[in-house]
């Protein structure tokens, strides 16, 4: 293992320290606590908040996209392994303004638990909350079976809109519709060409030959569909666009946001060179694209892939992603 790294039990709150320190002025620790971040800014009495958790490990999510305008707090557990129940409790009601809340998170096993525990916990201090568990990988589960998807880089769009719908002081109820109509309307596929390393495993997450490409792989080194040969960045767009075509068609005249996100181990210029394709072939459909996101939203850790993630627009959505948001990894002025 050759990371730039201390001691690896010390990883995720080293990391926290660093992100208070650089962004002291759009986030802060809840009570010290280095596995709960929230949002610095004022929040007004009576404001939805909207929260997340998950493991550490994929910067910028969960952690980057606390701050104005999107997360209100965000508990974050070891590399790649869930929060426990009482530190995503402590989230809930140090970021809960009187008006209730939104957990907003992937759909995967040890968060859903430990969100209903913290769930429960809140409810026995009359705090109100509701959930939207995110999965938007069409890898993980076939059309039909949604539910059983993982959610992987389309939620910063879902943490975006909500985010917004929140500060524009709407009802917890109505930012709750707003997540859930941004979920039906979001779909992701990505691909692997190495693993990565968890700090305190020390070792490969799995291993793939150089010569090859995984389909399909989730974020925390979950198989994908299949094993390819290398590919060209043309054919990588090719395949997974179909792929998210196929679950989600798009007809003439349709908006979408585009987001081409790293894994950690892709170059930009390669990000850049498979959006290029993307854009080719929805201009091609007649499908246009509005405030395309190019870079790295959701990494795993030193992984080289990259996903793409589509999201279907209509007034509301785009309105609600055009609204300015601050946070440590996601700035955006009105567009």
């Amino acid at each position: 293992m050759r990371k730039i790294i201390n001691d690896p039990r010390n990883f995720v709150e080293e990391t926290m320290e660093g992100i208070t320190l650089a962004y002291g002025g759009k986030v802060a620790l809840l009570n010290g606590d280095p596995r709960v971040l929230v949002r610095a800014t004022p929040k007004e009495e009576g404001k939805v908040a909207v929260v997340t958790g998950g493991g550490s490990g994929h910067l910028p999510v969960f952690l980057g996209y606390v701050g104005e305008g999107m997360l209100d707090g965000c508990a974050v557990g070891n590399v790649f392994a869930s929060p426990s129940a009482q530190k995503m409790t402590d989230m809930i009601l140090g970021c809960d303004r009187g008006a209730g809340v939104l957990c907003l998170y992937g759909n995967y096993g040890g968060d859903s638990l430990n969100f209903g525990m913290a769930r429960e916990n809140a409810d026995f201090e009359d705090v109100k909350t509701a959930e939207v568990r995110f999965a938007d990988d069409v890898a993980s589960a076939p059309k039909g079976e949604e539910a059983r998807r993982r959610g992987v880089a389309g939620v910063v769009f879902a943490f975006k809109v909500a985010g917004a719908a929140a500060e524009q002081g709407k009802s917890l109820e109505e930012v709750t519709t707003v997540a859930e109509k941004a979920l039906a309307n979001i779909r992701t596929m990505g691909v692997a060409l190495s693993p990565c390393i968890i700090p305190e495993v020390g070792k490969p997450s799995f291993s793939i030959e150089e010569d090859e490409i995984e389909i399909g792989m989730g974020i925390h080194g979950e198989p994908g569909i299949e094993v390819r040969k290398m590919m060209t960045a043309d054919e990588i767009a090719e395949v997974i666009l179909g792929k998210i075509l196929e679950d989600m068609p798009l007809s003439e005249g349709d908006e979408v946001s585009v987001l081409v996100n790293g894994l950690g181990g892709t170059p930009m210029e390669e990000l850049l060179i498979v959006y290029r394709r993307v854009h080719q072939i929805l201009a091609q459909k007649g499908v246009k694209i509005h405030m395309p996101h190019i870079g790295e939203y959701a990494t795993s850790m030193e992984m080289a892939g990259l996903s793409v993630s589509l999201f279907r627009l209509d007034a509301e959505m785009k309105a609600l992603l055009e609204s300015p948001a601050g946070t440590p990894f996601y700035t955006n002025a009105n567009k």
